[in-house]
């Protein structure tokens, strides 16, 4: 090789870079998912030692093939077949970066990279949990990564060369894409979706390890509730991108792949709510273990709803079956091997602590089944068309009639619950004292919903009245539960304040929806 070829050959084979630290990360995962687990079984310190350099070698390796495609992007290399297809020279150089993401290959890039990172980050600062147990969530984690990392590869290599066919010029970003909302919306929808990753690991963990104390509710709960709010501000990005975008009443509601979102968003929010009570009472460890479950595996149910071309949405992502076929088959082992082990151990799972009718611990039980129940809804709406076509009984569609005359009476259940867990105490509630707390929030509430229609539209809606009542009657219960406990300890924790935001957040969105629809 002539020797002054060579600084005109290099920039040419950086994208090769990219392929080879994603097989490097390849060969990390794999690593990461067999040394920590030998290591916990034949107890060598040594091998469990091994788990967070190997976790941090796999986040470099992946963040290493991230940046080099996001550099492709940027300089223009349409040797590149994904570069080619989604980019061209006129596209300003942010949006040159969010094309990353704007399609199939590198979004999935950018969810192996959200696993990776949120693998680093439960291996840097899970410095107080047991060798051990650490050991065996990474090694998990590593599983899901090695997973992820062999379909990129396989089927969605973001680094297929065009060679020697080497366009001019890209074919650009879809308009739909070149917006703000590209750069912000999926990263945080990653995050929210992979997130789920780390309470599905640590609760394989405590299944393997037999030990279903409170410690692991305890280590879990924050990166579950950090999962909750990154899909949580992901999804609320994306309805007002969706609403500004196509307009008023416009933004794709009950859509697929909204769904998608949607669903592992109501099971998370079951999860959080199922993990308190783990930890503070030592009960609900069957549905906290589930639940851990089912919402990672509706996030990787989302992925092949969106990635395998199964359902028609004017925002999914391939129409490749041999995709579908292989995320499925990742969705067979996650489902099917984490269920099996939860078989095997129900025993050491169980729990029967008692606790009384009037109590927090029966009002979150309710706010369980009634999420679940939401979440299954969803479901069926989503997959009964895709069931129906399957056994060749025609193509139908369900719709937001099916969605808003099922799901908006389940919410309105969950909407009562959500007024009355606040107040209530842990264990067992003293005679008379629940009523004494909820008549003043129940009369005004149902005053102010009865008269808001009249004032706002002139006329009585009993949607938009039913609606603003059970809004009012969770802001004023929060706000309510709010002032006694800054009476009672002159303080508020981080905890009671992430509590009272949520809370007023879907009270808002719940009063913002029958506004929508109705007025």
């Amino acid at each position: 090789m002539n020797p002054q070829l060579l600084p005109e050959l290099i920039p040419s084979l950086i994208p090769e870079l990219g392929h080879i630290a994603l097989v490097i990360a390849f060969a990390f995962a794999l690593c990461l998912s067999v040394i920590p687990m030998v290591g916990v079984h034949s107890a060598q310190d040594k091998l469990m030692s091994y788990a967070k350099p190997l976790t941090f070698g796999l986040f470099i390796f992946t963040a290493i093939s991230l940046v080099i495609l996001a550099y492709s992007f940027v300089v223009d290399d349409f040797s590149i077949k994904y570069v080619a297809s989604h980019s061209n020279t006129h596209l300003p150089y942010y949006f040159k970066i969010s094309a990353v993401w704007g399609g199939h290959e590198g979004s999935l890039l950018l969810w192996v990279f959200s696993l990776t990172a949120w693998t680093m980050a439960v291996a840097t600062f899970s410095k107080n949990v047991e060798e051990e147990f650490i050991a065996r969530v990474l090694a998990v984690m590593g599983m899901v990564a090695l997973g992820f990392i062999a379909f990129t590869l396989l089927t969605s290599n973001p680094f297929e060369r065009l060679w020697p066919n080497i366009p001019m010029e890209g074919r650009d970003l879809n308009p739909l894409l070149q917006d703000v909302g590209l750069i912000i919306h999926p990263p945080l929808l990653y995050l929210g979706y992979v997130g789920f990753a780390v309470a599905f690991a640590f609760a394989v963990a405590a299944l393997m390890s037999g030990k279903m104390d409170a410690a692991w509710a305890r280590w879990s709960r924050p990166w579950t509730v950090g999962a909750w709010i990154c899909l949580t501000l992901g999804i609320a990005l994306g309805s007002w991108w969706a609403y500004y975008e196509l307009g008023r009443g416009g933004w794709w509601f009950w859509d697929p792949v909204e769904n998608a979102s949607f669903m592992p968003w109501l099971v998370g929010t079951a999860l959080i709510h199922s993990l308190a009570v783990t930890e503070k009472r030592g009960t609900f460890r069957n549905w906290t273990v589930l639940l851990a479950i089912f919402a990672f595996s509706l996030s990787l149910l989302g992925t092949f709803l969106v990635r395998s071309g199964v359902i028609t949405s004017v925002h999914s992502f391939a129409s490749d079956p041999s995709r579908g076929i292989f995320i499925l088959v990742l969705l067979a082992i996650t489902v099917g091997g984490s269920l099996t082990l939860y078989a095997f151990r129900a025993s050491n799972v169980a729990s029967f602590s008692r606790f009384a009718l009037y109590s927090r611990e029966t009002a979150l039980l309710l706010c369980n089944i009634i999420l679940v129940v939401a979440a299954t809804t969803v479901l069926l709406g989503t997959l009964y068309p895709l069931l129906v076509d399957a056994l060749g009984y025609g193509k139908i569609s369900v719709g937001p009639p099916y969605f808003n005359a099922v799901f908006v009476p389940i919410m309105s259940c969950l909407f009562i619950i959500m007024g009355i867990g606040p107040l209530i105490r842990w264990k067992k509630a003293k005679k008379g004292e629940l009523r004494k707390q909820l008549i003043q929030p129940s009369v005004i509430s149902i005053v102010f919903g009865m008269l808001f229609p009249f004032i706002y539209g002139g006329e009585f809606n009993a949607l938009v009245a039913m609606g603003m009542t059970l809004a009012s009657w969770v802001f004023l219960v929060v706000v309510k539960e709010l002032l006694n406990q800054y009476k009672l300890r002159s303080t508020l924790s981080l905890s009671q304040w992430g509590m009272t935001f949520a809370h007023l957040w879907n009270s808002g969105h719940y009063c913002w929806c029958h506004f929508s629809f109705k007025l």
